[in-house]
Parts: structure tokens; sequence; C-alpha cells
């Protein structure tokens, strides 16, 4: 990844909310790194909106990447 920005500082979130945002942050980050033209995510955006296919495969990204969060934070077994 040609990219060196430091994005990712940890996995531990305070609340389950929080780590299922930085899911969702670490999705996008994924696909901005496999596609890094923003003009081709942008023209790729209508084929995707409306295809729920495509839109349940993103949402499976978003739920694997939240269980890799949840574990990391022994699933927030502290939270009252």
């Amino acid at each position: 990844m040609a990219n060196s920005e430091v994005w990712l500082e940890s996995l531990i979130t305070a609340t389950p909310q929080e780590g299922r945002a930085l899911a969702i942050m670490m999705a996008r980050k994924t696909i901005g790194a496999i596609q890094t033209d923003p003009e081709k995510r942008k023209q790729m955006r209508p084929e995707y909106a409306d295809d729920t296919v495509q839109l349940t495969s993103s949402a499976q990204v978003v739920a694997i990447e939240f269980q890799t969060i949840a574990q990391a934070n022994n699933y927030w077994k502290n939270e009252k």
C-alpha cells in the first residue's frame, strides 16, 4: 500500500457503537486501497447503489470487520 498515513491506531473502542463505526471505516478504507482512483469509484457507484446483492455483500464485509473489533474488545465484557 503506497499510502503511509496511519489511520488505525487501535481496534479498541469504548462502546459497540464506536466499534461498528470503526468497522464501517475499515471497510471503506479497504475499498479505497483496492480501487485507488476516486473517479472510478464515483463512476461505479450507480452500478451498486441499487443492487441488493452488492449492498448485502458490503454489509457482510462490515460485519466481518465488526467481528474482529468485537473480539479485540473482549465483546465489551465490562459494559453494564
